[in-house]
This record gives structure tokens, C-alpha cells and sequence, in this order.
């Protein structure tokens, strides 16, 4: 594995005519990031995958410095995935100034955790801007627990790029709790409220399905989960394609975001 420390250096001796599968990381690996990049590997020749930690993309200070962080072990699990390249870019490579560091979000879509992490999409947006400018590469793969980031990535940036998106499932704990960095951070017995909750989740998606009038429980869930000692920033049932509240049976998606010991969470169905 050749790792780079420059972007600019990346671009120059890469071939990104080849074809080259790119998955963007903030480092913590976990066996999510895992499936991101075996399936790179799987459908391109070369895989690039970068650890950049983006401060614009944190809409407070603190959450940033308390990112979890492990660059020897992330570094350990590459070599084992047998990753061809990995880039560790300087914050000053990427941004030259503040006025870089945010993509405007147009007020429509200001929704669900656009609404409730201020600032946070917009500096996705700028650093997946930034990657894909220099990393011609012909696919990227992202995972679907971060839902809205991939509509919106397609929606604001994907048409500028020839790169095209690869969306893939969210791989769970014991089918249940999604794999996440800040899994990390939550005492073990508060492992078992979070997997309560994708599992209750899943069911509800399930009754829904099965009868669309079920869409009423939605609150009852949130009342429920809400006596878990959980503090529930929003649970909402969306359009999967265009996240608009004109839902039924077959397009219809459960999102949720919640705090347990202060650690915020997100997981859809």
C-alpha cells in the first residue's frame, strides 16, 4: 500500500484513467468502512481510500476534537484489505480558505439532520467537491447509513463529476445496530437501548409495508423509545427518493436521530 500525504502528489502519480474506486473516510474503521472498501476492490482494478477528518463538516468544536481517532490501527486493517493506495491530506491542501469550506443548502432541503446539525452537510459537500476535483476516479462508495448525505452528494455535486456514486447497504451489529465510529464512545449497556431501537425500526417498516395505516405508530415509537432514557432529535417517515412527506407503501423510508449519552446516532429503514 503507497500512501500519500498530498492530494496534488496523489493525482500526479495515480492513473485515474484505470479504473480506480475511491472511498472517502474520516478514519475509526469499523467493519462498515470494511464493506465499503471490499466491494472497491471487488469492481475496480486499484482502490484509493482516504482518512481526512473535515472540520467543516462539525458544527461544533468539540465534537471535532472528540472524533475518534486511530490512524496506526486504520493504517493496520488498509495493509490487511490489501488497499493500494491511502491519502492523509493536510487540512490546508484541501481548503484554501473559509469561503471553500461550505456548498450553500437551498432551504427545501434543510430537513432531518440538515436541520439539526447546522453547517453539516455543507462541509460534506465542500470536501466531496474538493476530493472528487482532483481524484478522477471512475467510482465512489458510500454507505447508506449516511442516507441523505448520498442524495444530496447526487443532487448538489455528482452531476459535475464523471464519477459515478455506488450507494451500499449498512452493514448492522447482529443484524440490528448499524456499525458507526461513535459506536465507540457508548458504554456497552447502552449498546443494547441502540440496537432496541434499529430493531424497533426494522419492525415498524415492516407493519407499514404490510399496512400502510401503520404509519400512525410512528409517534407511539417515539414515545416508547423515548422511555429508554433516549433523547429523540427527530424520527420522521420520508420519500426515499426525493425525502418530500408525499409518501406511500412503496416509497416510504424511516429515519431517526437520537442522543444516548450524549453520543447522536442516526439509522434509517
Amino acid at each position: 500500500m503507497k500512501i500519500f500525504k498530498s492530494i496534488n502528489k496523489l493525482n500526479k502519480e495515480v492513473n485515474f484513467k484505470a479504473n480506480i474506486g475511491f472511498v472517502p473516510t474520516m478514519g475509526a474503521l469499523h467493519v462498515g468502512h470494511i464493506s465499503l472498501i471490499k466491494k472497491s476492490r471487488s469492481k475496480c482494478k486499484k482502490t484509493v481510500v482516504s482518512i481526512f477528518i473535515n472540520p467543516s463538516q462539525f458544527n461544533k468544536i468539540k465534537d471535532f476534537k472528540s472524533y475518534p481517532r486511530n490512524f496506526k490501527k486504520d493504517i493496520e486493517i488498509l495493509k490487511k484489505l490489501k488497499v493500494d493506495y491511502l491519502l492523509l491530506p493536510k487540512k490546508n491542501e484541501i481548503y484554501k480558505n473559509k469561503r471553500e469550506m461550505k456548498i450553500k443548502l437551498n432551504n427545501n432541503d434543510k430537513i432531518l439532520c440538515a436541520k439539526f446539525r447546522k453547517g453539516h452537510f455543507e462541509g460534506v459537500l465542500a470536501v466531496i467537491n474538493k476530493f472528487l476535483k482532483k481524484i478522477d476516479a471512475k467510482y465512489i462508495f458510500l454507505g447508506e447509513k449516511d442516507y441523505q448525505q448520498i442524495y444530496l452528494i447526487k443532487k448538489y455535486i455528482g452531476y459535475r463529476f464523471n464519477t459515478k456514486i455506488i450507494p451500499c447497504k449498512t452493514i448492522r451489529l447482529n443484524n440490528s445496530l448499524p456499525y458507526s465510529s461513535r459506536n465507540i464512545l457508548i458504554p456497552k449497556e447502552k449498546l443494547k437501548t441502540a440496537s432496541f431501537i434499529s430493531s424497533a425500526l426494522k419492525k415498524l417498516h415492516a407493519q407499514i409495508k404490510k399496512n400502510f395505516n401503520n404509519v400512525n405508530k410512528i409517534k407511539l415509537l417515539k414515545k416508547v423509545i423515548e422511555l429508554n432514557d433516549v433523547n429523540v432529535e427527530y424520527i420522521e417517515i420520508r420519500n426515499k427518493y426525493n425525502l418530500s412527506n408525499k409518501i406511500n407503501k412503496n416509497n416510504f423510508k424511516i429515519f431517526i436521530s437520537y442522543y444516548i449519552n450524549k453520543v447522536r446516532l442516526i439509522d434509517n429503514f
